[in-house]
């Protein structure tokens, strides 16, 4: 079982508990790569290393759930070339992360519909999952080939097929019943989305569960996102009061 007891080092001490759950849309590795006169691929790869530094400062900060988004399920409408290239070095982190990982404590699972990678790649996915599952330091989800509106329609589909079956009757159907069909089942909503690049949108990410989540949009592309940025954007979300639509202001 990976020792957890190396967790990630030094919880910053805030005056503000930190957000639970962070998710962040990983955007700007090709302009990054362009403006540099580079191939996508050196904008990728700096962009895992970018993932790395996030990794680092969520745990540094108390951080519980992290989620990144790696992969898009309309990414595999890009050009052939970029698809093996982001693959290949999915599957090089794969490879290479994850006894780091286990060392710090974190917990790593993937969601999204894996099953449009081939053989190898999904046995190094699950391999990733079953050798960090054990740890409690900071839980981190890679979101691969991930699309919500595929995820609400399969959890709608899931459901109606209950209901065919007898299992479920269609009044039972509320929201608590509706989220245990998505992939992040069992996960907190997350608290904050953080968006790199200047776009401001989500594009097909976590849609249901971005229902009362805070967003700060960065203009920064995200190879060069660093800790100063990612604390940043905790320090703003502390100053934000949460109202859930309960109350008006």
């Amino acid at each position: 079982m990976p020792d957890s007891s190396h967790a990630l080092p030094g919880v910053t001490n805030l005056a503000t508990p930190p957000p639970v759950h962070v998710a962040i849309i990983m955007d700007g590795n090709r302009r990054w790569a362009q403006a540099r006169g580079q191939p996508v691929a050196f904008g990728h790869k700096a962009g895992a290393d970018a993932a790395r530094r996030a990794i680092e400062a969520a745990g540094h900060a108390g951080v519980r759930w992290l989620t990144l988004f790696a992969f898009s399920s309309e990414n595999w409408q890009r050009p052939s070339d970029e698809v093996q290239e982001l693959t290949s070095l999915l599957r090089f982190y794969l490879n290479s992360e994850v006894k780091s990982l286990a060392r710090e404590g974190v917990r790593l699972r993937v969601i999204g519909d894996r099953l449009r990678f081939g053989e190898d790649m999904r046995r190094l996915i699950d391999r990733a999952e079953e050798a960090t599952a054990h740890n409690t330091a900071l839980n981190l989800n890679i979101a691969l080939s991930y699309g919500a509106r595929a995820e609400i329609l399969a959890a709608a589909r899931a459901l109606a097929a209950a209901v065919a079956r007898g299992e479920i009757a269609p009044e039972a159907i509320d929201e608590a019943a509706f989220s245990r069909h998505l992939t992040t089942a069992g996960m907190p909503d997350p608290d904050l989305i953080i968006r790199t690049s200047g776009e401001q949108r989500l594009s097909n990410f976590l849609l249901w569960q971005a229902a009362y989540a805070e967003f700060i949009f960065l203009p920064v592309l995200w190879p060069d996102f660093d800790a100063a940025q990612f604390q940043a954007a905790l320090d703003s979300f502390a100053s934000r009061e949460r109202r859930y639509g309960a109350r008006c202001p």
